[in-house]
């Protein structure tokens, strides 16, 4: 080995441009057999599922929805960093760029057989990569050394020259394959390495836009775009005069479907045709039933209005939201499929394998518990669940609100499990009564004189009753509430308050309709969900 006549900046170049056109190359591929077959999704998802419950809360608590954007970076940049450093060991030996390519690339086809049904074809995206990004890799190295003007006669075998010793080339073949001036060290040639580079960055961009455009979305949005709902059988009430305070900063009581929270385990996400779609529902009943789209739309459908909560809401956090559901009540057809007596479980799976875990009696108990086919007067979003999800009031998501639902186990809490009960989390997730102080913000600047204290709260499937607001430690104050359709949704509540200079603390509690006061009481998310007082501080002046 020798010291590479190469600057360490172009090897980085050149393993970085290789890395970019392996990934692209990879999508491409991947676009082909399957979305979730590209390596950097499926080393995200295997990191998601590897990461212990406190990771995942906290990636929550710091980065909210955009946690799976923040970790597919995370990957990138270290696949950057990585390929930059492969880049600059190429320059000395061609074989140890290529062996660390190739490593990476042993992690991915782990990664990818890792991940729900995966098959032998879901390795060929990572495999394509690994060889075209060799060979680029290759390619840019000899570019980057260029061609001498001149070239010493032809060394003996022994390796040496008139002149002194010939070094070797980056793959050790010697002056064969990488030219010596005059027998001194081969010319570094910028020109070539960058015109190599260029034509690197194109393919790498044409590859990964292809293998974006053809990997469904565009398909998937226009069926989506052709569905229209039938109406409700059983339509919501128009929401009742007063449900709204309409207050500037204080949540609206209907959260528009752009801005609904959605915390999942989807790095990709799915992408159903609904003339695909099956849903499976077997287990513990007398007559297994297999449904398609278009026999959802033909039974009588349900409209409900429903607040769904995360379990990793932080008390005071924004991962809740309301929405117009509008779907088949599952109840029903679970009662044709015939649910044995000892059953009190539904194994619920989502298309990209996640599972979770709902009580039998409470979805049929008479509750509004739907298998969801629309939010707000139009066909599910992709990102919440297109073309099917389940709803049920008055469960934490993670037991209850599964998207892109396609199989439905009846069973036992005794001999299955979900998701994220091995990960630490109770089996049963009943929503806790909560209540939040949207107006003023925590550490806002507040003029003197009258304002106004605002904020929602809920108990889903037991309804709020009241809300009491404390400044500073002194006597609860009740405060007005807004109109609620029903028990199942959220209620905005509002205080006047004369604020005073000087520095407040404000806190705010709710009691649910059965006369059960929000405990003090703090208690972290895991593992059923976050307890306490939401309190705010504010400066008055």
């Amino acid at each position: 080995m020798r010291k590479s006549v190469v600057p360490a900046w172009a090897g980085a170049l050149a393993g970085l441009v290789a890395g970019a056109v392996a990934l692209g190359v990879a999508q491409l591929v991947a676009a082909v057999v399957r979305p979730e077959a590209f390596p950097v999704v499926a080393v995200g998802d295997a990191v998601v599922d590897l990461s212990p419950a406190p990771v995942k809360d906290w990636a929550i608590a710091t980065f909210g929805e955009n946690d799976k954007t923040v970790l597919v970076a995370g990957v990138l940049v270290l696949l950057a960093a990585a390929a930059a450093g492969l880049g600059v060991l190429a320059t000395r030996r061609i074989g140890y760029g290529q062996a660390g390519l190739a490593a990476f690339a042993v992690i991915g086809v782990w990664a990818v057989l890792t991940r729900p049904d995966a098959g032998p074809a879901d390795v060929l995206p990572t495999v394509a990569g690994l060889g075209v990004g060799i060979w680029v890799l290759g390619f840019l190295v000899r570019r980057a050394y260029g061609t001498a003007p001149a070239v010493a006669q032809k060394p003996a075998r022994s390796g040496t020259t008139g002149s002194g010793p010939v070094p070797d080339g980056p793959d050790g073949d010697g002056p064969s394959e990488w030219p010596t001036v005059h027998g001194s060290d081969s010319v570094f040639d910028r020109r070539r390495l960058l015109v190599g580079a260029a034509g690197g960055v194109v393919v790498a961009g044409a590859s990964t836009f292809l293998g974006r455009a053809w990997s469904g979305s565009e398909a998937i949005d226009a069926a989506r775009g052709g569905v229209t709902l039938p109406k409700a059988a059983t339509p919501a009430a128009p929401l009742p005069q007063g449900v709204d305070f309409r207050l500037n900063g204080l949540t609206p009581f209907v959260t528009k479907n752009r801005d609904f929270y959605r915390v999942d385990t989807a790095l990709i996400l799915p992408r159903i045709d609904p003339k695909e779609w099956r849903l499976r529902i077997h287990g513990m009943v007398d007559r297994p039933i297999e449904l398609t789209y278009a026999d959802l739309l033909k039974r009588p459908l349900t409209e409900a209005d429903v607040t769904l909560t995360c379990v990793s809401n932080e008390v005071g956090g924004d991962l809740a939201g309301n929405a117009r559901w509008l779907g088949v009540p599952l109840a029903a057809v679970l009662r044709e499929a015939g649910v044995q007596r000892d059953a009190d479980m539904l194994l619920s799976t989502s298309d990209d394998g996640w599972t979770c875990g709902t009580p039998v009696d409470v979805v049929m108990d008479g509750r509004n518990a739907l298998l969801a086919v629309g939010m707000n007067g139009e066909p599910l979003p992709l990102t919440h669940g297109f073309p099917v999800r389940q709803v049920v009031p008055g469960l934490y998501g993670y037991v209850s609100a599964t998207k892109w639902v396609v199989d439905i186990k009846v069973t036992r809490f005794d001999r299955d499990e979900a998701y994220w009960t091995p990960r630490g989390w109770s089996a049963k997730g009943p929503i806790k009564t909560q209540s939040r102080i949207d107006l003023p913000r925590d550490r806002a600047k507040v003029a003197a004189g009258r304002t106004t204290i605002a904020g929602v709260a809920w108990a889903q499937h037991t309804g709020v009753d009241a809300v009491e607001v404390r400044v500073d430690g002194g006597a609860w104050q009740q405060a007005r509430l807004a109109q609620a359709p029903t028990a199942d949704t959220w209620r905005q509540w509002a205080l006047d308050w004369q604020a005073t200079p000087g520095e407040h603390t404000i806190q705010v509690r709710a009691t649910d309709a059965a006369g059960r006061t929000q405990t003090e009481q703090k208690a972290p998310v895991a593992p059923d969900g976050a307890s306490g007082w939401h309190t705010v501080s504010v400066r008055v002046g």
